[in-house]
């Protein structure tokens, strides 16, 4: 990627997390974190992953509550960035997260259980 498309990348990025935690107030989000952004080299179009770390969010209705959002996000980085052509923006949910957590878990209880075995 060239340098233009990572420093748009880079803004994207903190300036969108900085709208999640500050501007919306959509009680079906919760706390989101981003946790990347893939831009097309045309800087038309953002892949925006993103993870909620909290239990008690249904994560199905915190997508819907993001994806609802979408149009506002887009206006306030226009508003905030000044590019020519701000990028549809793409809202995915991450799971690596939480499947590195539940992997944590498991070689955790391999490790115990090889403990009590000996």
């Amino acid at each position: 990627m060239g340098l233009r498309t990572d420093r748009v990348k880079r803004q994207l990025e903190r300036e969108i997390s900085k709208i999640f935690r500050e501007d919306l107030k959509d009680p079906r989000i919760g706390f989101i974190t981003v946790t990347r952004i893939d831009l097309t080299g045309d800087l038309r179009c953002a892949r925006v992953y993103f993870s909620i770390l909290e239990d008690n969010i249904d994560k199905e209705k915190s997508l819907k509550g993001v994806e609802s959002a979408a149009g506002y996000v887009r206006k306030l980085i226009a508003e905030r960035l000044g590019l020519k052509y701000v990028p549809e923006l793409i809202f995915k949910l991450d799971k690596s997260i939480e499947y590195s957590m539940g992997l944590e878990k498991t070689f955790e209880r391999l490790k115990n259980e090889r403990k009590t075995d000996q």
